[in-house]
């Protein structure tokens, strides 16, 4: 109850609007307070939220949680992201889509669902998302209204401002795992069977180009990132992104690599193409493209053809033949080159594809591995590919899980690779045995 004044004796904890009137007020205070000539540091702005808490505790009759909750928001809201730092703090919370002030969407455990919170004007909405960019360097405004960048704890951002947008500022937050998910976590969530992880290890070991296509959200960076647990910790590894999100712990040899864009301060732009050409001078054993999404996919394919066996890099398609289809566009974007010689380069690049899907409950799982065998279709003119395994669905469980299994319906052809490793197949040898 609020206890100086009579006149207004109204319940605090009914009444939200009131609690918000009063951090207004008390921001509003610590703000017009602040020198500006120094800077301020969160432990000082704690003591300063703290010093108005208790004044309001003096005045109001506020119960611990929601002296806690204040003091949080408070320091949120300046020097966090105001109401998205919660969400960000949760681990359950995978994916956050603000539509422009009053809407926020977000996904957690699987599930997408209306956040009850809503910023307090458009304005704050802009201070966050300024305060996002401000931070990994990057600059968004009306004439440049579209940038990618990411969070303290490695989430992925996308804002776009309006005129493009036309119902407010739209902010894209993807989070990641604090932890990096392994193939054994990927196995337990039932995304692939141990056998399938098996093989795929002793593949990256030996060298294997691997492309990993999916739709959006269907964990390609999160597999891709597992997978690269397999590269030998010998080799020089360079990581190329939009965003820095591969965490490859295990290689002290690696050089970690982001793209830039261009703006109004004179930077110039540093594209994925610019940055592959770069690290083709940097003696790499293998390199690492987070996503190819245009003229890039030349380069990645290039630096595939001319030694360095064991690249990796993922790519949005329906199927593994559809990226190979996407990926002749994206070469076709970068150079005028007849489709035959793009399509040579692509069967002698690329050994395999793996791609990944989510399900109609959800889940995520790999669905098919194709291998390119080398050779060009005599009758389509298209890259020619073999399926070694493919998920085929059986039905739903009581709990409308999806239920399958994997099914072997080839073998490996080009096995040079695995020769000159010294490697083999553990599927080989127990179809041996």
């Amino acid at each position: 109850m609020i206890a100086n004044d009579t006149n207004t004796n109204l319940d605090i904890r009914s009444n939200a609007e009131l609690l918000k009137k009063l951090q207004d007020d008390i921001r509003q205070r610590i703000m017009s307070g602040l020198d500006l000539t120094k800077d301020t540091s969160d432990e000082e702005m704690y003591e300063l939220i703290d010093a108005e808490v208790l004044r309001s505790k003096r005045e109001y009759a506020l119960s611990i949680e929601e002296l806690e909750k204040l003091r949080s928001e408070l320091f949120h809201s300046m020097r966090k992201l105001d109401i998205l730092q919660d969400l960000v703090d949760d681990p359950t919370v995978t994916e956050i889509m603000i539509n422009g002030k009053d809407d926020i969407f977000i996904e957690k455990k699987g599930k997408l669902q209306r956040y009850d919170l809503k910023f307090a004007s458009k304005e704050k909405l802009e201070d966050v998302i300024q305060k996002i960019v401000a931070g990994c360097n990057r600059v968004v405004n009306e004439s440049s209204p579209i940038v990618d960048a990411r969070l303290e704890n490695g989430s992925r951002v996308n804002v776009v401002l309006d005129p493009i947008a036309l119902n407010g500022p739209i902010v894209t937050i993807r989070r990641f795992p604090d932890e990096p998910i392994t193939m054994k976590k990927l196995i337990s969530f039932g995304s692939i069977p141990a056998n399938i992880v098996e093989d795929l290890k002793v593949l990256v070991k030996s060298g294997y180009n691997i492309f990993i296509s999916g739709g959006t959200g269907s964990g390609k960076t999160t597999f891709l990132n597992a997978l690269s647990d397999s590269i030998p910790e010998s080799d020089r590894v360079i990581t190329i992104e939009d965003n820095a999100e591969l965490q490859i712990l295990h290689v002290p040899n690696i050089v970690k690599m982001e793209s830039r864009n261009a703006n109004v301060e004179g930077c110039k732009e540093i594209t994925i193409r610019d940055l592959i050409k770069s690290s083709l001078r940097m003696r790499p054993d293998r390199i690492v493209v987070g996503e190819v999404r245009s003229g890039e996919a030349l380069d990645m394919v290039q630096a595939m053809n001319t030694g360095h066996d064991g690249s990796m890099s993922t790519g949005h398609a329906n199927s593994a033949r559809d990226m190979m289809f996407r990926l002749e566009t994206m070469m076709l974007m970068a150079m005028d080159l007849p489709l035959t010689a793009i399509r040579r380069q692509l069967a002698s690049g690329i050994d395999l594809v793996v791609h990944l899907g989510r399900l109609r409950d959800r889940s995520r799982k790999m669905l098919e591995i194709c291998e390119v065998t080398g050779d060009i279709d005599e009758k389509t003119g298209e890259v020619a590919l073999q399926t070694l395994w493919r998920f085929e669905e059986k039905g739903e469980d009581e709990n409308g899980k999806v239920i399958g299994e994997w099914r072997k319906t080839g073998e490996l052809r080009n096995k040079e690779k695995l020769l000159a490793a010294g490697l083999s197949l553990p599927s080989d040898a127990i179809s041996a045995g």
